[in-house]
């Protein structure tokens, strides 16, 4: 188990790029097995769970050619569906909670499908039933073999279009059953859509590739089944989590930080929100500029009430940035409360930071009350560990903002969601040591 050592009371200055989007990768690539022909991808992240996910393409036996950091070709030309009845296979895939949207392209495209129960965050109940109610509806059968292999075998060799209402707007459970749908007879109408932009950039992908896609952006899709789909070349969007997490970073810590190349106009209501937490930004471009603040005050509501952070299917809040928002309100000037309602077990670190000193309280599984400090008194380093990719990474801006040392473990977490995300603090003033 790899850690950080971080040194507090760090204040950064210069310019980091955002890589490529995780969640979009995850379903980008994916989307490869729908066709025999050629798919170049570029803005690929370089971190542990697109990694591995690539790694479980090619055991597939999809040619994977590195056309540079952050660039690939797949071809999807000889896919052995023998190698999902592989131990070694079940094994990679049940540690990785993006294997799940690789069932989606088999159906569609091999009419079968096997998949195992699938890892990934501790972050609460992660349920799977959108997915395999969307595929149901398709015309796939279900069978979960608990005794022998723990695998979900499906058999899809009738799928055919229908009318289709989602129990919740989730992201890839939307992107799995679009990803049956358009190899699927005839039409499908998904209702409750999930609209992010990673779902966007998804189904505008398979659009160029031959897929018959309408209401884009919308919680309404209209997919026209086709025969066959073609290769294409896909360039992901930035992170928009770490975009985030770098505005509060700067925030927190007082750095003079310019986060480049942000594709804006796709970031929906992030900007906003953290402009509630008074933080000043200034959009130069496409990229976005945060000044060293020293102090930041949370606004009211037009009512005088405090202000609430939560989060919803988008355009709402993304649920990612809740764990950031919550650490950059810890020196603010006011109170804010923070309602988690996706995950109940996400706010679950902030003993941590009650731990270093924050006024905090949690109030329940969902919901967390921030008393700013305003700079009156600062976090001190402690020992602590990283539950998941998004916690990890407020932990690590706390740890910036702190007196003295601190010690993340577990940082294998972090190391899922961020790319070198030391290397690259660093390169600004930060000084991060991986143990």
């Amino acid at each position: 188990m790899a850690s950080f050592r971080i040194a507090g009371d760090q204040h950064l200055k210069g310019e980091i790029i955002p890589q490529g989007a995780k969640n979009e990768a995850l379903q980008i690539l994916c989307a490869v097995l729908l066709t025999d022909q050629p798919v170049t991808i570029h803005n690929i992240p370089n971190i542990r769970d697109v990694n591995k996910l690539i790694e479980l393409l090619d055991d597939l036996g999809v040619r994977v050619d590195q056309l540079s950091d952050s660039s690939y070709r797949f071809q999807a030309d000889q896919v052995d569906i023998s190698v999902l009845d592989t131990k070694e296979y079940r094994d990679k895939a049940s540690a990785l909670r993006g294997s799940v949207m690789l069932l989606g392209p088999m159906l569609g495209r091999f009419k079968t499908g096997r998949i195992p129960r699938p890892g990934g965050d501790k972050i609460g109940r992660r349920r799977l039933d959108t997915h395999f109610l969307g595929f149901e509806k398709l015309g796939a059968k279900f069978n979960y073999d608990s005794e022998d292999s723990g695998m979900y075998n499906v058999d899809a060799s009738h799928l055919k279009g229908a009318y289709m209402l989602l129990d919740e707007a989730s992201v890839t459970g939307t992107a799995n059953v679009v990803m049956t749908a358009v190899l699927a007879e005839g039409k499908t109408t998904i209702y409750n859509a999930a609209c992010e932009p990673y779902l966007q950039q998804l189904c505008a992908m398979l659009n160029r590739m031959g897929a018959k896609i309408s209401g884009i952006a919308s919680n309404l899709l209209t997919i026209e089944g086709v025969e066959k789909l073609g290769g294409t070349e896909h360039t992901m969007l930035p992170d928009m989590i770490e975009i985030g997490s770098f505005i509060g970073l700067a925030a927190m810590t007082q750095s003079e930080i310019t986060i480049k190349n942000c594709q804006i106009p796709q970031l929906g209501i992030i900007p906003d929100v953290f402009k509630r937490l008074g933080i000043r930004m200034e959009f130069r471009g496409d990229d976005i500029f945060v000044p060293a603040q020293e102090h930041y005050q949370i606004e009211s509501f037009l009512d005088g009430g405090m202000m609430t952070v939560a989060d919803a299917p988008w355009p709402g809040f993304t649920p990612d940035l809740l764990s950031i928002v919550l650490v950059t309100a810890i020196q603010a000037q006011g109170t804010l409360l923070v309602h988690q309602k996706m995950f109940e077990s996400r706010l679950f670190f902030v003993d941590k930071l009650i731990e270093m000193g924050a006024q905090m309280i949690l109030c329940d599984p969902h919901r967390a009350t921030v008393i700013g400090l305003n700079r009156q008194q600062q976090l001190k380093g402690i020992r602590m560990s990283s539950p998941d990719i998004r916690a990890g990474v407020a932990l690590l801006i706390a740890a910036l903002s702190a007196k003295g040392d601190s010690i993340i473990d577990n940082i294998e977490q972090i190391d899922r969601g961020y790319q070198n995300i030391d290397g690259r603090l660093n390169a600004i003033g930060a000084v991060i040591e991986r143990l």
